[in-house]
């Protein structure tokens, strides 16, 4: 089989004129960035009475070496949904560049579920990432600014909370010292760098319902405290009109396609773990109103993706899935059951049977939310007849949950099919109560404890002397009333990675929290949390290069 470059290469793009006329997106409000590429001024759909479409959540189980596939199988289920006579768009996140040319590569899908074109969406794609990174770092120029102009807000050098971004992996960035060089040149104070998807930013952009929304979430946002420690905001430095200019444009939702020629909107790409790890509000309703499906996908597994999606971007926006797709794969489950990397293509149903604990207690946590879920079994080669007819016996029997297998990845929608057939008649059944886990009114400590117990099978919590005060001094502060966003490791249920399976009766660390007020939520950090990664020992871009024929080599 070819390379997945290859098979993005090989594939006939249509105009992007001709993937917008699908949807009846007037051409006037089409912005093309070359020929398969455009954003869409969405603006004309708040004025149409447009029935919503049906919402339907890819998410999978915690992810392991093995791979599981999860943008693959969005894209797979969107073309297969599209190839039975539904009409159906796909959202999902950009790509940031500092994982492209890291250690991750691409992430446009794989096979013959990809959307295109993969250079272009991996690499500098519409400047969405561009805008974002230009508005955070405006907001850090302007607090050294009015320090350096007489510091009229008084505001505390020592705590300036705002950092500056790049949209690259760089460790010595994590923290420097800025202001060297003498009177002319500020005041010297620790400084630092994360990555662009860790900024708040990026998080209030993709949660913002419109320019104004966003504007009004960008002014809220807290960049330090003055010497009294009462909180300094964006506002009050007047710096949230000038952001919001440089995020016009990009707040437009991108429109590409997928191998087949149908829609998907790539836009927004926050953290999964600081934030909540799901493409921009404004791309999903606007694809509701334009199809009758929408599938999307959340970052990480579904105890941190799913939850988030819910909790946090379903709270926000008013959204309210139908269907919740789990991804497992076989590789996966008998990772979680105990097999090393290197046995993963050897039969072992012992094993396979042990990590269907993880797949369980997945799909038990969807349907506290209320939202049917099915399992889409992910096909590696490397699996037999017997272990793929195991994990749909023990779904169907043990479970109440249909498994289906699918091949998306070598066969394109068609290897999707019975997903899609299976998702719509779970979709058509109506079965979907969606709810909350939890009530805006509930104490914050109460709702980590909640997500803790709930959905990580965890005793209890244990709050860092630092952490409760901090919570307690939240609530005081007006901001009790926000959701949670948990911090912490995506492979396994407890905070320990190395615990894979369904751990339970463990105990979850919270060692410090963070406000997100732009955003609009509070983080709970249980373990280390890096917000500027590193490069390894012999990063992707080593092997990027334009060849002879002028295409690029090693992305993918």
């Amino acid at each position: 089989m070819m390379s997945d470059i290859e098979i993005a290469r090989a594939a006939k793009l249509r105009p992007i004129e001709d993937i917008a006329r699908q949807l009846a997106i007037p051409a006037d409000l089409l912005f093309p960035y070359g020929r398969f590429v455009a954003k869409v001024d969405t603006g004309f759909l708040a004025r149409e009475d447009r029935a919503d479409g049906n919402l339907v959540l890819v998410t999978a189980i915690n992810p392991t070496p093995a791979g599981e596939g999860k943008t693959t199988t969005t894209v797979g289920l969107g073309d297969a949904l599209n190839l039975i006579g539904e009409p159906t768009v796909m959202c999902l996140r950009e790509p940031s560049l500092g994982p492209c040319f890291g250690l991750k590569g691409g992430a446009a899908g794989g096979g013959y579920a990809q959307v295109v074109p993969m250079e272009q969406i991996n690499l500098h794609f519409t400047g969405d990432f561009h805008a974002i990174t230009s508005a955070h770092n405006l907001l850090a120029a302007m607090i050294d600014n009015h320090v350096y102009w007489g510091n009229e807000k008084d505001i505390d050098t020592r705590r300036i909370t705002w950092r500056r971004v790049i949209d690259m992996n760089d460790r010595s960035l994590r923290w420097i010292v800025g202001g060297l060089g003498g009177a002319a040149n500020g005041f010297p104070r620790e400084d630092g760098f994360d990555i662009t998807v860790a900024s708040e930013v990026m998080a209030a952009f993709c949660l913002a319902r419109n320019l104004a929304d966003l504007e009004a979430r960008l002014g809220r946002i807290i960049v330090a405290y003055d010497r009294d420690r009462q909180a300094i905001t964006a506002k009050d430095l007047q710096a949230e009109g000038a952001m919001a200019v440089l995020l016009k444009d990009a707040l437009m939702p991108n429109l590409v396609q997928t191998l087949e020629g149908n829609p998907a909107f790539v836009h927004g790409g926050p953290f999964a773990n600081i934030a909540h790890g799901c493409n921009s509000v404004v791309a999903t309703q606007a694809a509701l109103k334009l199809s009758r499906f929408v599938v999307t996908e959340a970052g990480f597994g579904a105890d941190l993706g799913a939850e988030k999606f819910f909790d946090i971007k379903c709270r926000k926006s008013g959204l309210a899935p139908k269907a919740c797709v789990i991804v497992a794969t076989i590789r996966a489950l008998k990772s979680h059951g105990g097999v090393a990397k290197e046995a993963l293509n050897t039969e072992n149903l012992a094993a396979l049977e042990a990590g269907m604990a993880n797949l369980r207690r997945h799909i038990e946590n969807v349907r506290r939310f209320g939202v049917p879920p099915i399992v889409a079994i992910n096909h590696f080669a490397a699996d037999t007849e017997a272990e793929i007819a195991f994990v749909q016996r023990y779904c169907q029997e043990q479970l109440d949950v249909e498994a289906v297998l699918c091949r998306h990845w070598a066969l394109g929608g068609a290897g999707a099919v019975d997903l899609a057939r299976a998702v719509k008649r779970l979709v058509d059944v109506g079965e979907a109560k969606f709810e909350l886990l939890y009530p805006d009114e509930m104490p914050l400590e109460e709702k980590i404890r909640t997500i803790a117990r709930s959905i990580y099978g965890a005793s209890d919590v244990a709050f860092d002397g630092k952490a409760a005060k901090r919570l307690h001094e939240l609530t005081s502060e007006g901001f009790g009333h926000l959701p949670i966003c948990m911090a912490k490791t995506q492979y396994s249920f407890a905070a320990d990675p190395s615990l894979r399976g369904a751990p339970k009766d463990h105990v979850v660390p919270v060692r410090d929290i963070r406000l997100a007020a732009g955003a609009e939520f509070v983080v709970a950090i249980c373990g280390d949390v890096m917000t500027m990664p590193g490069l390894p020992r012999h990063p992707a871009a080593e092997r990027i290069r334009i060849n002879a024929d002028g295409l690029i080599d090693g992305l993918f």
